[in-house]
């Protein structure tokens, strides 16, 4: 049985959003601005953090001061949604000392990459995040990508996405979206969400095919892929082996770890890092099918 997840109230025209840096330590400013001009232009009201260009080695500021921003932003019963600034690493950090608050009313939590963290812990309240573009990235995105995010957070259907059919067969169950890296290093956390039945929507960037090879691995080891009902798989940029070293390509890796677990598989969907970004609700009703190669939600 599906049980349905909360799924944030619809946006509208001068609501108030909130940017918080949970992650690394913001590096393009004029990037951030881009992004959240954008979100001004669509009429939404958009309050920045002093903290967000804070700087504690590779992190946006402590942790204390980090979290700090989660909670006035999620508390803040007049914040409709809350953009994060960029990925990077450590958002895991937060969830040490971290509840969320049942008192605050269910907001949008948009970003992907390192922001994996939480949004997988924010679906184990039942409360959908969104897998989409941080503020960094937005500016860089397709017009329809673009068009995608607001589409979502605004309450509007979205178009299916076209992959590829890697195993076919039809799947119908809950989407996880997420960076592998990150959901890796959560799994057998208390922030790992029930995998039975999901759709696992995973893409990364920057690992060597053999790391990603050993992510995969871990993930049957553990038992945790044996549980899932569909794989829909993104882009995994930057994850090409160094030259003159004998190793197989990405594609190859995630065909040998991937396609003899007899559930359908879709790959080559429109997600992830290095390209357009198509915003993914976490934690609602899904169907990847494996014979046509689409994404439905």
């Amino acid at each position: 049985m599906i049980h349905p997840s909360q799924t944030p109230l619809p946006l509208k025209s001068g609501d108030l959003l909130r940017v918080i840096a949970p992650s690394g330590s913001l590096r393009e400013r004029t990037a951030l601005d881009r992004g959240i001009e954008i979100w001004r232009s669509r009429g939404y009201r958009v309050e920045v953090a002093e903290e967000v260009t804070a700087v504690w080695g590779y992190l946006a500021g402590t942790d204390t001061a980090r979290r700090a921003q989660l909670a006035a932003a999620w508390e803040d019963p007049d914040c409709r949604a809350i953009l994060c600034v960029r990925g990077g690493y450590g958002g895991m950090r937060l969830l040490e000392n971290w509840q969320w608050s049942p008192t605050a009313t269910p907001k949008w939590l948009v970003g992907f990459s390192d922001v994996t963290a939480l949004l997988w812990s924010l679906t184990q309240q039942g409360i959908v995040g969104v897998h989409g573009p941080l503020l960094t990235t937005l500016a860089d995105e397709p017009d329809w990508s673009i068009d995608r995010l607001f589409q979502l957070v605004t309450g509007q259907p979205l178009p299916l996405l076209q992959g590829d059919s890697w195993v076919g067969g039809v799947a119908t169950g809950k989407l996880l979206p997420c960076n592998l890296t990150v959901a890796t290093h959560l799994l057998g956390t208390p922030f790992q969400p029930d995998l039975t039945g999901t759709i696992l929507a995973i893409e990364d960037v920057t690992e060597a095919p053999y790391r990603i090879d050993r992510l995969l691995t871990h993930w049957r080891l553990t038992g945790a892929l044996s549980q899932v009902a569909g794989i829909a798989i993104g882009r995994f940029s930057q994850c090409d082996a160094p030259e003159g070293i004998s190793s197989f390509t990405v594609a190859e890796v995630l065909r040998d770890r991937l396609t003899d677990l007899q559930i359908p598989i879709v790959a080559n969907l429109p997600f992830g890092h290095d390209g357009c970004n198509a915003a993914l609700p976490v934690g609602v009703v899904a169907i990847l099918d494996g014979n046509t190669g689409e994404l439905r939600l």
